[in-house]
C-alpha cells in the first residue's frame, strides 16, 4: 500500500454513518495528514438540489472529533483543482461508487498533471444519507 503525505476525501457528511466513518478511517490507513472537506450548505443544495439535515457548522464539528482526521475545511466547490490548490494534498480518496463516473475519470487526468493519485476505497454498502432519509420519512408516516 503505497503512503501519502497529505490526503483529502471530501463529502456531505450529512446524517453522519458507518459508512462516512469507514471512508475516513481508510483513508487514514493511507496518509500521514488527512484533510476532509465538508460540503457546505449552500453547495449541497446548488449540486444535491436538497437541503440538509444537519448544518455545515455541526457536520464539522462531528467530522472533526473523530480520530483519523487532522484538519477540516468547509467548502464551497467540487472542484478539485481549486482544493488542491489550496491544500496541497498527495492524494484524494472516494468511494468505490465513483470508480469508472465521468466526473472522477476526468478529476483523475486533471489531478495527474499534479502527480496527486484518485484513491478508490470500498463503498460500504446498504448505507448512505439518502437511505436512512427515506426510512425516516416513512417512518414518521407511520
Amino acid at each position: 500500500m503505497k503512503k501519502y503525505k497529505v490526503g483529502y476525501t471530501q463529502g456531505v457528511y450529512d446524517m453522519f454513518h458507518i459508512g462516512h466513518l469507514n471512508l475516513i478511517n481508510h483513508a487514514k490507513e493511507y496518509c500521514d495528514y488527512l484533510i476532509v472537506g465538508v460540503n457546505s450548505d449552500k453547495l449541497v443544495e446548488q449540486y444535491k438540489k436538497k437541503k440538509t439535515v444537519i448544518n455545515e457548522q455541526e457536520r464539522a464539528i462531528i467530522v472533526k472529533n473523530i480520530k483519523a482526521v487532522d484538519d477540516v475545511i468547509i467548502t464551497d466547490t467540487l472542484d478539485k483543482e481549486e482544493t488542491l490548490a489550496k491544500l496541497h494534498y498527495d492524494a484524494i480518496f472516494i468511494g468505490d461508487d465513483w470508480k469508472g463516473s465521468e466526473r472522477w475519470n476526468e478529476t483523475e487526468k486533471v489531478l495527474a498533471k499534479y502527480g496527486v493519485d484518485v484513491v478508490y476505497l470500498k463503498h460500504t454498502d446498504g448505507i448512505s444519507s439518502t437511505i436512512l432519509r427515506v426510512v425516516e420519512e416513512n417512518a414518521i408516516k407511520d
